[in-house]
């Protein structure tokens, strides 16, 4: 191919990508935001609802991940019959994917009703627990909408609209805060809550962002081709089993990721509150960047499932490096803001000059797992796209559970590897887990891509 004309394919999947993942990121960090509003405005009352609200979110984010992670499925297998053409099929693996969502958010809502002996393993303060739970309890009425808002977002996704969920999380955020109002402090005829009155309003938001999906899914143009709506169907055990062969993995993985980090925060605990400070600034910023290669693999997964929908596997391979490429380019940039600014970055969290170096000090370590963790959201991303999930979920387990945290743990809490370093040395175990993660990873998705295009040859030489 000519440079000229490469080039020009470079720049037009670039502008799809873009298109893609821009809408992608501003819904991811709306709902990043709205952790961010319960914390501030529960804040705001007392550190006894702070603490209540924040351990909350320690149980249903993760869950909350999980099943996400779960309902994911449905965004390659309507990408994949959409770029085949099959837009009569889309409806009836949508509604089997309403069912699955059913019932995942209905299971994570009755696990976090039931989350008590997790507060009490924890050894979390008597005092708390009542508080905490009844925050939780309120989150998890809305978990059901929250799972159909999910399966439906997945579902636009797939067609390649992703400015609904963009539009919908931004409106979800703004209510929040005026719910929040509400039922914290007790307006308009309610009882005054506290810390609780975040999870009722969380609640509600999600209930609000699953009915403005719908609206939206029936009321626009370009969804009518699906049919979606055009009868109901019962739940269908062969379809549903292929979406949680392929959305199972999917939540392990994503959970296993996020874990790893909740885990950390709990044995860094331990080494006083200073390090703790400096860890979770650290930690909130680079999860704040990380918004924009998780969204580019969620476009990624779109693009593949596309291409290979229709039977494109080399354009499909053309997808998945250019993705990956574009977001080592962005690592470059991550690292290099990270290394440069790393205590006016800590400066904007805190004024206690000993918070801000250990902070600058983890974000030497932060830059460094840029790359890496670039590499493995976006290869998983691709991955996702060739319906490859079960080994990603292997390999994710392994990278983290197997070789980051016991590594970390080695080196940064015991003296069996050298003088224990603190969370300098569970940061590096990170490095460690991640790295693998990204080469375990790349190799997977360079050897699905390869079966792809080696399968679609087979098939056109079997039809000539």
């Amino acid at each position: 191919m000519p440079t000229e004309s490469r080039l020009r394919r470079v720049r037009s999947e670039l502008r799809t990508l873009f298109a893609l993942a821009f809408p992608m990121m501003i819904a991811q960090l709306a709902n990043t935001a709205m952790g961010f509003v319960d914390t501030l405005m529960a804040g705001r009352v007392s550190s006894h609802d702070l603490a209540a609200v924040a351990l909350g979110n320690s149980i249903w984010v993760p869950v909350f991940l999980l099943t996400t992670g779960v309902i994911l499925a449905t965004t390659p297998n309507v990408a994949k019959r959409f770029g085949a053409g099959e837009h009569e099929q889309i409806g009836p693996l949508v509604r089997q994917a309403l069912w699955m969502g059913v019932g995942v958010g209905c299971l994570a809502a009755v696990l976090m009703w039931n989350a008590e002996p997790v507060l009490h393993l924890l050894k979390v303060e008597q005092a708390l627990i009542e508080p905490s739970m009844a925050y939780l309890r309120a989150v998890a009425c809305g978990f059901p909408a929250m799972a159909l808002y999910q399966v439906l977002r997945c579902y636009s996704d797939g067609l390649g609209h992703t400015r609904p969920s963009m539009v919908i999380g931004i409106l979800g955020l703004l209510l929040n805060i005026p719910l929040n109002y509400i039922f914290i402090y007790g307006k308009l005829g309610v009882p005054a809550m506290g810390g609780v009155g975040c999870g009722w309003a969380t609640g509600l938001v999600m209930l609000f962002m699953a009915l403005a999906m719908l609206f939206w899914v029936r009321r626009a143009e370009y969804y009518r081709a699906s049919r979606l709506f055009e009868r109901f169907d019962g739940p269908a055990w062969p379809e549903l089993s292929r979406l949680l062969a392929v959305g199972v993995p999917i939540g392990v993985a994503v959970f296993a990721e996020a874990s790893i980090f909740s885990v950390i925060a709990l044995l860094i605990g331990a080494l006083g509150a200073t390090v703790v400070a400096g860890h979770q600034i650290a930690l909130n910023f680079t999860s704040l960047i990380f918004m924009i290669p998780l969204s580019l693999g969620m476009a990624i997964t779109v693009r593949i499932g596309q291409a290979l929908g229709r039977n494109a596997p080399r354009d499909a391979r053309f997808v998945a490096g250019l993705g990956v490429a574009t977001g080592l380019l962005y690592a470059c940039f991550s690292a290099g803001t990270m290394l440069l600014f790393s205590e006016q970055i800590a400066r904007i969290y805190t004024t206690d000059p000993t918070v801000i170096r250990v902070a600058a000090a983890l974000f030497f370590y932060a830059a460094l797992f840029q790359f890496s963790d670039v590499v493995q959201v976006t290869a998983a991303g691709a991955l996702r796209g060739y319906q490859d999930t079960r080994m990603t979920m292997v390999f994710t387990l392994f990278a983290y559970w197997g070789i980051g945290l016991p590594l970390g743990y080695l080196l940064g809490l015991t003296d069996m590897l050298g003088k224990a370093s603190g969370p300098v040395g569970l940061w590096q175990g990170l490095i460690a887990g991640l790295s693998c993660a990204a080469v375990l990873l790349s190799i997977r998705l360079a050897r699905s891509a390869r079966k792809e295009i080696r399968r679609a040859r087979a098939t056109t030489l079997h039809s000539a």
